[in-house]
């Protein structure tokens, strides 16, 4: 726990500016969240009625440990709240979406578009003989289409599961089987750093035997337009373009599913969270005005994709639950140029900003002069998480890009916890290397693995005392693996991280203590990667870790032990490479590749990843090499 008391010794603090502590929608921090903690359901009920609900719940909250369900016997849909409601109001001709992509293309959508263009494509999946709770999976990259179709399954009530348009045949097909998608929605091609990358051979390998898809939905963005050779597949605007454009939403209990969002654990097949109509709605519209200060007349920018829960929360459902206008833009954020995100700033007088570190650390990287070429005064405020961001990026940031006229705030939460848990509020001071305070009814706390909570600035594993609204409801089809974030401390979430609090509640998240990885923002489990490995014919054993690395957070490493007959060559290591590119997605490939004899294990033959990180790193590794189960 070394590294924790060089941790501590941080203690550069950073004042909000005036203006922003002034127009925050929390002023008196500390009295809210006293009586936040006193009367959560109280609190969360004052919430929700400010939405629209055909029906009004008769109770709060029911907390049968692991299991949580909120405003039982409600009934909405929460693209009623996210669309119909700013259609039927001033907002109707107001912008809600921009997009823009690397080549300078932009798209705008007001909300009014967005409503026909949603419920064509409602209509057409209904058409297809999608119904409420069937399954749509969406491998697209983040285009207007994608967002159109993710809206549209919920309109339905059914349920989209996106996945991230870099993983490969082997994850994409995982999670199609699955959730067993009844369609699958996919582009042609992505766009990024100037590179077209092909998504649709990557759907063709993964759907290849899946018999129980009826339909794949394939956007064409390429002249001349590829041939569609499956009597499956038929065009996106063709699907959509005879449909009328005006869907009822199905209006669903609080508790019906929203999305599948698959996120990696400690074992190689992805969890698939789900996340609910209801309490997701709810926590998404409060936090994205309480943590991310989205006001009406802002436009907010999330540099994440739709295919992380960033997106979902906050470039789709959160700023339309409150009638902001979005930025989405598809590509690289260093390409054409290092300062590509400024000019977008500048250009569109971007006012909020989600970004991750592994972005502020390469901006760091390219130079103040490619910030300060453009004129970024529209921007107020620059959040940032996906993982810890270290106090060097916060102050240069802080000091480069916004200056005394914003703020630059740290937040945690994961795919299970679809907002912030965890943050700094434009209402206190950014303690550099702390995430911040717990965020309103949340009861965080740090704790030994006997279940004691630790003293200030002593590490240990961050729980949380009770259920929030926006947390995921189950594991899709594995309920016993939900239960398990739910075992280690009674009626306690555990969230697989390590961390410590200061005197003053500040909290500080250190990362994973479980061995899943976070490379460049993304959550990787070892075990998926480990088990494309296996499946390479030259493969015998396959360990991998995560490395400290400067720009992405964390590298992967693999060391490898090769079958009799395979030679251990630097040609196989591309090979390997390659392999696991193809499985997994660019995202999930190993920056270096060890070969071994043998890999350490404990008595049971469990891979011993912490001697081979220690060694990795040049540590002494202790007594790691004899630890048993």
């Amino acid at each position: 726990m070394s590294s924790i008391e060089t941790l501590t010794a941080e203690r550069r603090i950073i004042t909000p500016p005036d203006f922003l502590r002034q127009n925050a929608l929390i002023q008196d921090y500390d009295a809210l969240y006293r009586y936040s903690i006193s009367a959560p359901e109280k609190f969360w009920e004052g919430v929700a009625n400010e939405l629209w609900w055909q029906e009004k719940w008769h109770t709060v909250l029911k907390f049968d440990p692991p299991h949580h369900e909120w405003f039982i016997g409600g009934k909405t849909n929460i693209t009623i709240n996210a669309l119909d409601r700013n259609v039927n109001s001033h907002r109707r001709n107001k912008v809600a979406l921009i997009w823009t992509t690397e080549s300078g293309k932009e798209v705008v959508v007001t909300y009014d578009r967005l409503l026909r263009r949603v419920s064509q494509v409602a209509n057409a999946l209904k058409s297809a003989g999608v119904k409420k709770g069937d399954r749509v999976i969406i491998y697209m990259p983040l285009t207007v289409e994608g967002i159109y179709a993710m809206l549209a399954c919920a309109r339905i009530g059914a349920i989209h599961s996106v996945v991230y348009a870099g993983m490969g045949v082997g994850a994409l097909k995982t999670r199609i089987e699955d959730c067993r998608a009844k369609v699958v929605f996919c582009a042609d091609v992505t766009y990024r750093a100037g590179k077209t990358v092909n998504l649709k051979s990557i759907v063709d390998e993964a759907v290849r035997d899946i018999e129980f898809i009826e339909k794949i939905v394939v956007l064409r963005r390429q002249e001349p337009k590829e041939e569609l050779t499956s009597s499956r597949e038929v065009d996106f605007f063709e699907f959509i373009e005879h449909q009328p454009q005006h869907c009822e939403a199905e209006i669903v209990d609080a508790e019906h599913p929203l999305f599948i969002l698959y996120t990696s654990g400690t074992t190689g097949k992805p969890k698939g969270v789900v996340h609910v109509h209801g309490g997701y709605m709810v926590g998404t519209y409060y936090l994205s005005r309480a943590f991310y200060d989205i006001k009406e007349t802002d436009i907010f920018w999330s540099t994440s994709d739709i295919g992380w829960i960033v997106g979902h929360s906050y470039i789709v459902y959160g700023p339309l639950l409150n009638g902001a206008t979005v930025l989405a833009r598809e590509g690289a954020v260093d390409y054409p140029h290092p300062g590509i995100v400024w000019q977008t700033v500048e250009r569109h007088g971007v006012n909020l900003m989600f970004t991750a570190p592994t972005a502020i650390r390469l901006f760091m990287k390219y130079g103040a002069e490619h910030v300060r070429k453009f004129d970024a005064s529209s921007l107020r405020l620059i959040a940032c998480a996906g993982e810890p961001l270290n106090p060097e990026a916060h102050q240069w940031a802080q000091d480069v890009i916004l200056g005394e006229r914003g703020f630059v705030v740290d937040n945690w939460w994961q795919t299970e916890i679809a907002s912030p848990v965890i943050g700094t509020l434009p209402a206190f001071n950014a303690k550099l290397g702390k995430a911040g305070k717990s965020m309103p009814t949340v009861i965080a706390d740090v704790v030994a693995p006997d279940g004691k909570p630790v003293a200030p600035n002593q590490g240990g594993l961050l729980i949380l005392r009770r259920p929030l609204p926006y947390m995921m409801r189950t594991v899709w089809g594995d309920d016993e693996r939900y239960k398990k974030y739910w075992e280690d401390f009674e009626g306690c979430y555990t969230s697989g991280d390590v961390a410590f609090y200061d005197e003053d509640g500040y909290i500080c998240v250190l990362g994973r203590a479980d061995d899943v990885m976070n490379v460049a923002g993304h959550r990787i489990g070892t075990a998926e990667v480990e088990s494309a490995f296996i499946t390479h014919a030259a493969v015998a054993e396959a360990a991998v870790v995560g490395l400290p690395d400067d720009i992405k957070g964390e590298r992967i490493k693999a060391f490898i032990v090769v079958k009799a007959g395979h030679e251990a060559t630097e040609n196989l290591k591309n090979v390997l490479r390659d392999h696991v590119r193809r499985e997994l997605g660019p995202i999930a490939t190993p920056s270096e590749i060890e070969f071994r004899n043998t890999l350490p294990k404990t008595r049971s033959g469990k891979i011993v990843r912490r001697l081979l990180k220690a060694e990795a790193l040049g540590q002494d590794a202790g007594d790691l090499s004899t630890l048993a189960d």
